[in-house]
């Protein structure tokens, strides 16, 4: 038996010599809102399709509520889909589409019209049974997507995408309606994006993805503010970058040598290795490093400062060396202007040593 609801080993799929997803390996518990995250063609809606018994992996093992679905097609498993356009049936009504997989599963019509009702109330669509899909507003094609899916009971919801096609203000306010649902029913959801914002706001996991493999694994602060790989680094939204190499290593901490001088940051290396380090924009900080535990990281020279309501972005470049960009985010009420020379540096801790 597993001990997770959803177990998948050695997952490997193939189309000729193009590896879409290559030995994964995941993990999901009871409860979760896991969201698969990475750019196009890294792999995330394949695995997503391979879950909800689409596509077939060339090898390895699915197993839902210790069960092997590997070759169970989508009907017969426990879990449902809700897919980016929604899939609804326009020659039905609302009350006739969510209840349209209860039909499938010879549930009686009285039976199928009460627990139809029941879940549009949850999903906030209540009293629109009776109208047609054409007469719907985007996000309230939406919920009735999403009603039609968690109807059946599933052990796993699948989203593929689901808020791709809405504006900003609705989509933002259907992250927020996803999330006060999953934590309503407990049903546990696996959902599909490339939008990092969209995943650090609904998710309890984060699996960032790349080419077909995981890069990391995690909480949305953990894998935002301690990324294990370049790439999630990079992909989780701005970071600055730095190159270094280990001079010398003391327990699980590295002294390096880098081109803003040495800097030190813990993390498993070898004296002689060139790494990489992330600082996040939001921690450089402005002035001389006070105190123990800061670092300074020189002096630079604003190229730009744009305000952008929640905070001030501002690009620099090092004083000491042109190579050297910095992406600097502080208070929107913080003064910096153009061609400002300024001194900046972080906390030690916020010095991440990064695999490639």
């Amino acid at each position: 038996m597993s001990d997770a609801l959803v177990r998948l080993s050695k997952i490997r799929k193939t189309y000729g010599a193009l590896v879409a997803l290559d030995d994964i390996d995941l993990k999901i518990e009871q409860g979760q809102f896991v969201v698969l995250l990475g750019p196009s063609g890294s792999g995330k809606t394949t695995l997503l399709s391979i879950l909800g018994g689409f596509v077939t992996p060339t090898s390895g093992e699915v197993l839902i509520n210790g069960e092997d679905q590997t070759s169970t097609p989508p009907a017969r498993r426990p879990t449902v889909t809700v897919f980016q356009d929604y899939a609804l049936f326009p020659h039905m009504s609302v009350r006739d589409n969510v209840g349209f997989g209860l039909a499938m599963r010879k549930v009686a019509r009285a039976e199928r019209r009460s627990r139809a009702d029941a879940i549009l109330e949850t999903v906030g669509l209540e009293g629109l049974g009776e109208r047609r899909i054409q007469q719907l507003s985007g996000g309230q094609r939406q919920r009735v997507a999403l009603a039609r899916a968690i109807v059946v009971e599933p052990s796993v919801l699948l989203l593929d995408e689901p808020l791709g096609a809405l504006d900003l203000k609705i989509r933002r306010q259907m992250q927020e309606e996803l999330v006060e649902l999953q934590r309503r029913i407990e049903t546990t959801f696996v959902h599909v994006t490339h939008d990092q914002e969209e995943a650090m706001h609904i998710a309890d996991v984060i699996v960032v993805m790349n080419h077909g493999r995981i890069e990391d694994i995690g909480s949305p602060e953990r894998v935002y503010l301690q990324p294990k790989s370049l790439f999630a680094a990079t992909f989780m939204g701005d970071t600055n970058i730095l190159n270094g190499q280990v001079a010398g290593v003391s327990g699980k901490t590295a002294k390096l040598e880098t081109s803003v001088g040495p800097l030190v940051a813990d993390g498993a290396a070898e004296a002689g290795n060139i790494v990489h380090l992330s600082i996040r924009p939001e921690q450089l900080r402005l002035g001389k490093a006070p105190g123990h535990g800061n670092v300074p990281l020189g002096k630079v020279r604003v190229t730009s400062a744009v305000f952008q309501g929640a905070n001030r972005l501002c690009h620099a470049v090092s004083t000491s060396d042109p190579e050297i960009r910095w992406i600097i985010r502080q208070p929107p009420q913080t003064g910096i202007a153009l061609d400002d020379v300024l001194e900046i540096s972080a906390k030690q801790t916020d010095i991440v040593m990064l695999r490639d």
